[in-house]
C-alpha cells in the first residue's frame, strides 16, 4: 500500500463545529479553547466567520475572538468569509487566511448563498484579488462535491468547472466536500482521479463528513491516491446548516489516531488534543460523536 509519510490536518471545529450549536457558546470560551488548540502542535485552526451574524449567530464575535487569541506563530489562522463586507472585518481582525466558499450544485449554492453558480463568481472575485492584495492565502471550500440535499447527484463536469474558475480567480487551495456524509470509497477514487487529472493534488484538501459511518474509508482512498490535506473537526462536532441531516465532521482525533497508528505523521500531539476535545464537549454540554470522546466518556481512556 503506497501511503504518505505525512499529512496536514486542518481544524475546522471552531468556525464548521460551533456554527450549528444552538446553545449560545461564550467569546471567552472560544478564545480558550482556540488557544489550548494552538498548544496542540495542528499548524492550521479556521477559528471563526465573517458571514453577516443574522445567518450564523453563533459566529457573530468574529472580529473579538480573532483579535482576542493568542496567536501561535506555527499556526495559521483562517476565517470564512462571504464576500467583501466580510473581508473588511476579517482584515480588521487580521486573519492569515481568507476562506471563500460556493457549492458545485445549483439548489445548495442558492440555499447556501441565495445566488445561482453564475452570480456567486462576480462575488467571490474580488474578495480573493483584494485578500490576495493585502498578503493573505485564499483557500476556497465547494460544498456538495459527493452529492447534494436538494440535486441529489453532481456532475464531475460542474465539480470541475466551479473548480476551474475559482483557481483562476487565484486561489491557492480547493477544499473537496461531501456536505452530506454521502460519499464512498469508490466514488472518491473516481472523483479524486478526475481531479488531479486537471489540478495538482498539493492544491486540494479533503473535507469530509462522518454521517454514514464512510468517512475515515474515505480518507484511506485518498491518502492511497496520494492527497494529503484533510479538514476535520475535533469531537466530530457539527456539520452544515443548510443541510437536514448533515451531521458529523470527520472528527480530528479519529483521524488522527488512524494516522498515527499507519505511521503517518502530522505532528499534533494526541493527548493535548483528546484534553482540548474533552474541554469543548463539556463547554457545549453534550456528548460529541467522535469514537476517542466516546472512550473518555466511558472510561476506556484517560487524558
Amino acid at each position: 500500500m503506497q501511503l504518505p509519510s505525512e499529512v496536514k490536518v486542518k481544524e475546522v471545529g471552531p468556525r464548521d463545529g460551533l456554527q450549528n450549536e444552538k446553545e449560545h457558546i461564550s467569546t471567552i470560551d472560544k478564545i480558550e479553547w482556540i488557544n489550548q488548540l494552538s498548544e496542540t502542535g495542528l499548524s492550521y485552526i479556521e477559528i471563526t466567520s465573517f458571514v453577516h451574524p443574522k445567518w450564523i449567530p453563533q459566529l457573530g464575535d468574529a472580529v473579538d475572538v480573532a483579535r482576542q487569541i493568542n496567536r501561535n506563530p506555527e499556526v495559521t489562522y483562517a476565517a470564512l468569509v462571504p464576500n467583501e463586507r466580510g473581508l473588511e472585518r476579517a482584515l480588521e481582525a487580521d486573519i492569515d487566511e481568507v476562506s471563500i466558499f460556493m457549492s458545485a450544485s445549483e439548489a445548495h449554492n442558492r440555499k447556501n448563498i441565495n445566488k445561482s453558480i453564475g452570480e456567486t463568481y462576480p462575488v467571490l472575485s474580488p474578495v480573493v484579488e483584494t485578500a490576495k492584495s493585502e498578503g493573505k492565502s485564499v483557500r476556497a471550500y465547494v460544498s456538495t462535491v459527493f452529492g447534494c440535499p436538494y440535486d441529489g447527484k453532481v456532475e464531475m463536469n460542474q465539480v470541475l468547472s466551479v473548480c476551474e474558475r475559482l483557481f483562476e480567480m487565484g486561489i491557492d487551495e480547493c477544499s473537496i466536500g461531501d456536505t452530506i456524509g454521502v460519499a464512498n470509497p469508490l466514488q472518491v477514487e473516481q472523483v479524486l482521479s478526475s481531479l488531479s487529472d486537471y489540478f495538482p493534488k498539493d492544491k486540494l484538501a479533503l473535507h469530509f463528513h462522518n454521517t454514514r459511518g464512510t468517512a475515515l474509508a474515505n480518507v484511506l482512498t485518498a491518502l492511497q491516491l496520494g492527497f494529503t490535506t484533510f479538514d476535520s473537526s475535533l469531537g466530530g462536532l457539527g456539520g452544515c446548516p443548510y443541510a437536514k441531516g448533515a451531521s458529523g465532521n470527520l472528527a480530528t482525533d479519529d483521524l488522527l489516531y488512524m494516522l498515527e497508528e499507519m505511521g503517518i505523521h502530522s505532528g499534533i500531539d494526541h493527548r493535548k488534543l483528546l484534553k482540548s476535545g474533552e474541554w469543548i464537549q463539556n463547554v457545549v454540554g453534550k456528548p460529541l460523536p467522535s469514537h476517542h470522546m466516546q472512550m473518555l466518556r466511558s472510561g476506556g481512556i484517560h487524558v
